[in-house]
Formats: structure tokens, C-alpha cells, sequence
């Protein structure tokens, strides 16, 4: 679909401005890293056992290693390259951990890294039709971001969402050994794994909340190892559902929230899995229009 920038009563085209150099996109990303995908910067060019990793990152959130190529050149496999990377990178796990505490401030260690949330991105002007289908599993540790940039200075991030995917990458995927070590040890987490042990009057309330929280502008869920995070931008809200009832951490820190009730409990100096020092417990819906609200302060300070 054209843009266009209104000038008084009329409509002005905003041209697509192509990338030239694939180390453009790549120098833009890596300066912008936090801001796009809430990630820590590592390395540039990681080179590791006739490997070159065009960029390595990290993801606090989820204790894991991102790594990130770019790619101008459409005639490769994003699976077969993806697997690779990720392979190498769990037959090397000492290398990835120095190459973080030789970059980074703080001391990171073994246990701390959460390997199986580790995942591919990336990143290109466009990818073809085969590349995009490719990716429709609901398992696959990759993902496929498309760039533009524009006449105007603006840049759009896009990521190629999978199709409603219900087949597990781990049906068709090879044998080869890359294969078996990152089927094995990675995990990509899905809403449905995280709703099978709740009872049904629990699924009903968290699809109630599901339901108003998506009707805020621009945010969508990511399932996480320990819960479910909605997300606009950075993380708005996260739910943990159990049996009898579910757990909502709000991400904002101690002294933010506007709580008249008084219905959260503070986290900020105890060990929690969701993001922000908030916390609520609920089985049933009596505050639900309430607790929503709360939400949406953490929506307007951290949406996109």
C-alpha cells in the first residue's frame, strides 16, 4: 500500500529509498537494537569455527542469545542457515557466554542463559514467497523481518507472521546432526501449551482479558517459557495461567501504578517471572474491568 505525506489539502507519494548495502541495514539495526527488538547489543561480525555471525545479541527478557543476519541476496534457505547457526552456537556454549562477559558490564553465566529460547532473526528488504512459507510451523526458532526505508527518513520493521501454522517443525525436519541438537534443546512456546492445565472457568477468564487487552492499538501476544506476554513495543502486561486462576504482572516499576483498590501486590524486591514490580492474583472476573485499567496505564507508557 502507497504512503503518502499530507501537504495543506493535498497528498505527496513517500518513495521506498532502497538500501544499498546490506552493512547499511546492518550498522541501522545494531545502533537501534533496544528500541526495535528490546535486545542487548553484542557483537559485530562474531566469527566462530569458519562461521560469521552478523550480529549477536541478547534478550533479557528471556535469558537468551539472538542472532541476527541480513540479507539482500534472496536465493538461500532461511531453515537450513537458521539451524546451522543455532547448532553451532549450542556446540559452543562457552564461546557465546565469554564473547558476552569480554562486551557487556556484568558477569554472565552457564546456569543464567535459558538456551532453549534461543532463536534466528532475519532481516531483509524482502523475502520470497518460498522463504515466507518456509517458516509456517508454530515451532520454529526463526523469525523473518522485513525492512523498508523511505524518501521521508523513516524506516519500518515488519515482521512476516506464520499463517495460522498448527504443524510442528520437528514432522519434516531432516535428520542431519545440526537438526537433531537444536530440535532437542530448543523450545519455542505456544499459547496453547500454556492453557492446557487451566480448568475452563480459568481459560474463560484469561480469553476475557485476551480479548480487551488486543483491542488496545498494536499489541500482540508472545509466548514465553514461564508465561504469556502481550506486547506493544516492550511488554505491556504478562499472564500466567494455572489451574484455579491466573497471574498477571503489570511492567511497571514501584511508585507508577494508580492502584485506588490496592488489589497488587509488590514484586520489586522478590524473585517473579513476569516484567515490572506489580503483581495481581485472580480467579474470577469481579475486577476484571478494573485490572484492565490498570493495564492500560502500563499500555500508554510502554506502547510502541
Amino acid at each position: 500500500m502507497a504512503l503518502f505525506k499530507i501537504a495543506d489539502t493535498s497528498l505527496d507519494i513517500i518513495r521506498e529509498f532502497p538500501f544499498k548495502l546490506e552493512k547499511d541495514i546492518q550498522n541501522l539495526t545494531e545502533n537501534n537494537l533496544a528500541k526495535i527488538f528490546n535486545l542487548e547489543f553484542i557483537k559485530s561480525e562474531f566469527a566462530l569455527n569458519n562461521f560469521r555471525i552478523d550480529s549477536l545479541a541478547y534478550d533479557t527478557a528471556s535469558d537468551s542469545f539472538v542472532i541476527i543476519e541480513y540479507k539482500r541476496d534472496k536465493n538461500y534457505s532461511v531453515i537450513d542457515q537458521g539451524y546451522a547457526y543455532l547448532s553451532l552456537m549450542l556446540n559452543n556454549k562457552a564461546d557465546f557466554i565469554l564473547e558476552y562477559n569480554e562486551n557487556r558490564e556484568k558477569t554472565l553465566k552457564r546456569k543464567e542463559v535459558d538456551w532453549s529460547q534461543s532463536k534466528v532473526i532475519f532481516i531483509s528488504p524482502s523475502f520470497t514467497n518460498y522463504q515466507q512459507q518456509a517458516i509456517n510451523f508454530k515451532d520454529l526458532p526463526i523469525e523473518l523481518w522485513e525492512i523498508k526505508r523511505y524518501s521521508n527518513h523513516t524506516v519500518n520493521y515488519n515482521q512476516i507472521k506464520t499463517s495460522g501454522a498448527h504443524e510442528s517443525v520437528k514432522t519434516i525436519s531432516g535428520k542431519d546432526e545440526a537438526t537433531k541438537i537444536v530440535n532437542k534443546e530448543i523450545k519455542v512456546y505456544t499459547e496453547d501449551e500454556h492453557k492446557q492445565i487451566a480448568d475452563p472457568e480459568i481459560l474463560e477468564l484469561y480469553e476475557s482479558f485476551k480479548s480487551s487487552i488486543l483491542n488496545f492499538d498494536g499489541v500482540e501476544i508472545k509466548p514465553k517459557k514461564k508465561y504469556i506476554a502481550f506486547v506493544s513495543g516492550s511488554n505491556i502486561t504478562d499472564f500466567h495461567i494455572q489451574r484455579k486462576s491466573l497471574k498477571i504482572w503489570i511492567n511497571l516499576t514501584k511508585g507508577n501504578l494508580d492502584d485506588p483498590k490496592n488489589i497488587k501486590r509488590d514484586v520489586s524486591n522478590i524473585g517473579h517471572w513476569g516484567n515490572g514490580d506489580y503483581e495481581i492474583q485472580i480467579n474470577n472476573d469481579d475486577d476484571l474491568e478494573y485490572i484492565i485499567s490498570l493495564i492500560k496505564q502500563s499500555y500508554q507508557i510502554n506502547k510502541q
